[in-house]
């Protein structure tokens, strides 16, 4: 039996990341992905990974340093081969970011979300009118210093200080420091449900919701238990026009479709264009697609 698309009105989709200079998917294989920041290799697990690699064991081995994984409660360490410094920066079109090894396998970017970065971008520079925006786990600010470099009033939110604290040093480096953006330390859906309380709107919102996570005092986030809740607060803080909603999740055990339906219900109210899929990243070895990520995205007609 041949295979069709369940529905037209679903399409799933492969985003490919757009390219950069400074960031390169060099190989992947064997549960692992080297990966190039800067000038610095390093090498990270990736389930995903099933293939092997097709880069010899040589070229790995030129990897400045690697995250070992211990197990999957108690996470893992770096292992430096060589010399690496305890942050470094990088550059994506104007965006500059501090990456950092330290206690867990992320740097401090996401490389496969410069697709949404751009397209947010788009949007808000074509809206040509005044655009908030609202980011809930922000983590570093990329897309927060993107859409404020668009021109749009961004409120930034983690429950981490320290990430925080790091998202504003990007900033910094990026000359964006002058930007309209609160940086604010708080629990995504209390912040939320306060915000629809207080009659704040916004045209825009991103959302990037870990598996699991605790809030800043101590609120524990379940992906399953709580987006619901999540999502159905956001959409009463949208304002009547809204331009976007972006959603991205990693590590779960969700599929394009289930975002796709998600946004579709809690933008139903304002027509508009869902798609959905898989943010990818292309290696230099082999020129296969690795799939790291799935999202959906809403935007105005």
């Amino acid at each position: 039996m041949m295979a069709k698309r369940i529905s037209p009105d679903i399409p799933h989709l492969a985003v490919l990341a757009s390219p950069w200079n400074e960031y390169e998917l060099l190989d992947s294989g064997n549960g692992l992905k080297l990966e190039r920041f800067g000038r610095y290799r390093l090498i990270r697990p990736e389930a995903e990974a099933i293939w092997r690699p097709a880069w010899p064991e040589a070229q790995w081995k030129k990897a400045d340093a690697q995250f070992v994984t211990n197990d999957e409660l108690h996470g893992g360490h770096w292992e430096e081969m060589n010399d690496l410094p305890k942050r470094w920066l990088v550059t994506y079109k104007g965006l500059k970011m501090w990456m950092i090894s330290s206690g867990s396998r992320q740097v401090g970017v996401f490389p496969e979300q410069s697709s949404h970065w751009d397209w947010i971008e788009e949007k808000i520079e074509r809206a040509r009118r005044p655009v908030k925006v609202l980011n809930l786990f922000g983590y570093t600010g990329l897309a927060t210093l993107a859409a404020a470099r668009a021109g749009a009033q961004v409120t930034h939110v983690d429950a981490s200080r320290k990430v925080v604290e790091w998202a504003k040093e990007n900033a910094m480096a990026s000359n964006l420091s002058e930007k309209p953006v609160r940086w604010l330390v708080d629990d995504a859906l209390k912040f939320v449900q306060r915000e629809a309380r207080r009659e704040s709107f916004y045209d825009g919102i991103l959302l990037d919701p870990p598996k699991f996570g605790r809030g800043p005092k101590g609120e524990v986030w379940e992906f399953y238990k709580l987006i619901s809740e999540l999502l159905e607060a956001c959409r009463q803080i949208l304002t009547p026009q809204p331009l976007f909603v972006v959603m991205t999740a990693y590590a779960v055990k969700a599929s394009a479709v289930t975002l796709h339906q998600a946004v579709e219900e809690m933008m139903s109210e304002h027509g508009g264009v869902v798609s959905a899929g898989e943010l990818v990243l292309k290696e230099k070895s082999a020129e296969r697609y690795l799939a790291t990520a799935i999202y959906a995205r809403w935007q105005a007609n």
